[in-house]
């Protein structure tokens, strides 16, 4: 029995992934949960372990394929009768039987063809007709009112002037006015006439397209540089790619709002260092992020737009009772945002042993495509690389997300005098359309508040 290993499904909005690599061959006796073959996604790298037992009968891929999810790569003998490795079935006089009889309904199929296509090649058509025969046969009347209305090719449409199409002056500077082309307009008025209600709708159309559509085509033609001097071309990879097309989609999607604050991280600095002790006899390493992970999914419960998604196309919001936080992971193959789930529910402790092991297996390419998805909000913690502040980008469907960068002593006027605290920049993104203003000055005052004296988050 043949069982077939498929491309399985990935993380959200992800329908293909790239062969980067084929680990068997054809004859190969395999086991359960030996690897296939090894696959890249959008941001992430994976193993695809075999489902069964059996011998590799036959494989549909090559390296460099794009496979879509559920796209046949494999097929598996699993039988109890499958050939030892490296060995081919001999074909039986019944296996021989069917492949001769679709062998020779092919050749039906193909004298049949050929001959229609003689007969077509007897038969005069319109255009082998002289131009005399033309002007001189009689055709018979057409009713325009019967025909289909015509559809041209851009190839056509370059071609024809939106001042041989029929419209009114005043539908001519309406389309005019709102950057309509009239040639694209298809006219419900008499004669197939453009009305007034045709461009509005056309101009809707447009619209819907490029805001629930995805990113928007690039059409800007690069110059020359050559001509300036040496250039060389790289190839995107497949993580650059998708996470190009994706964050163009989401800016171009969400309206950003960027708010900034400092919170005064003196004393927790000191709380991290001493606990950092205990952490390391555990195997583990207390960092910020695991720290803010914990206060932000109190603020995430705190302030629960900041925990939901917009739906637009059934104008609702969509609030999330579980929290889930994307961390983003600097790799040598571009920027990976894996997925802790249920932080609202772990220590920290807990937290840090599971950053840091799902970090290191971000770099490592041992990330699993589902650990990468169901994030709904996320975290990008640049300061131990530097900066005083950045704005991320909001990666949808999740409508906000945290920057964080270097901290700094710097001089604060506390009771009279001046004195040195560490201060932690930090920057949160927002999706408007659903967080206003006020809500985002709010939500991260009431982060710094924490950070300052994390004992607020109990009351």
């Amino acid at each position: 029995m043949s069982k077939e290993i498929k491309l399985p499904e990935i993380a959200d909005n992800v329908t293909t992934a790239v062969v980067l690599d084929i680990l068997v061959s054809e004859g190969d006796s395999i086991n359960t949960d030996d690897v296939l073959a090894e696959m890249e996604s959008d941001k992430a790298s994976f193993e695809l372990p075999s489902e069964v037992s059996g011998v590799v009968k036959q494989i549909k891929v090559s390296i460099g394929d794009e496979v879509k999810v559920g796209q046949v790569m494999f097929v598996i003998d699993d039988s109890a009768d499958a050939p030892e490795s490296g060995k081919k079935k001999e074909p039986k006089e019944e296996d021989e039987k069917p492949a001769d009889k679709e062998k020779g309904q092919q050749e039906e199929e193909q004298q049949e063809e050929e001959k229609k296509s003689k007969q077509e090649e007897k038969e005069p058509t319109y255009e082998s007709k002289k131009q005399g025969d033309m002007e001189t046969e009689k055709r018979p009347a057409v009713d325009r009112k019967e025909m289909p209305p015509m559809e041209t090719t851009e190839e056509e449409t370059d071609h024809i002037s939106a001042a041989h199409v029929p419209a009114s002056p005043s539908v001519r500077r309406l389309a005019r006015e709102i950057g309509v082309d009239l040639v694209q307009v298809k006219g419900t008025g008499p004669g197939q006439r453009v009305t007034e209600s045709d461009v509005k709708a056309q101009a809707k159309s447009l619209l819907q397209s490029k805001t629930s559509g995805g990113a928007i085509a690039d059409d800007y033609r690069l110059p020359d540089f050559s001509k300036y001097g040496n250039i060389r071309r790289e190839k995107m990879d497949t993580i650059r790619k998708i996470t190009a097309h994706t964050l163009s989609a989401s800016w171009q999607t969400i309206p950003h709002v960027f708010q900034f604050d400092k919170a005064d991280v003196t004393q927790l600095e000191q709380f991290r260092k001493d606990y950092s002790k205990v952490l390391e006899k555990k195997g583990a390493k207390l960092t910020f992020t695991a720290i803010l992970l914990k206060l932000t999914a109190t603020a995430l419960k705190t302030f629960p737009r900041f925990n939901a998604s917009v739906d637009m196309q059934n104008e609702e919001i969509i609030y999330k009772d579980y929290v889930n936080i994307g961390v983003a992971v600097d790799t040598d193959r571009g920027l990976l945002v894996p997925v802790i789930r249920d932080v609202d529910k772990k220590t920290i402790t807990e937290l840090s042993l599971e950053l840091n092991d799902i970090a290191e297996r971000s770099r490592n390419k041992k990330i699993k495509p589902d650990e990468l998805q169901g994030g709904n909000f996320a975290i990008s913690n640049l300061g131990g690389i530097g900066g005083t502040n950045f704005t991320p980008i909001v990666y949808r469907p999740n409508v906000a997300i945290l920057g964080v960068s270097r901290s700094q002593m710097e001089p604060v006027f506390i009771d009279g005098e001046f004195k040195p605290r560490l201060m932690l920049p930090l920057s949160l993104s927002y999706d408007h359309r659903i967080i206003d203003g006020a809500d985002g000055a709010r939500f991260l005052r009431w982060l710094c508040d924490a950070m300052q004296n994390p004992l607020l988050t109990m009351f």
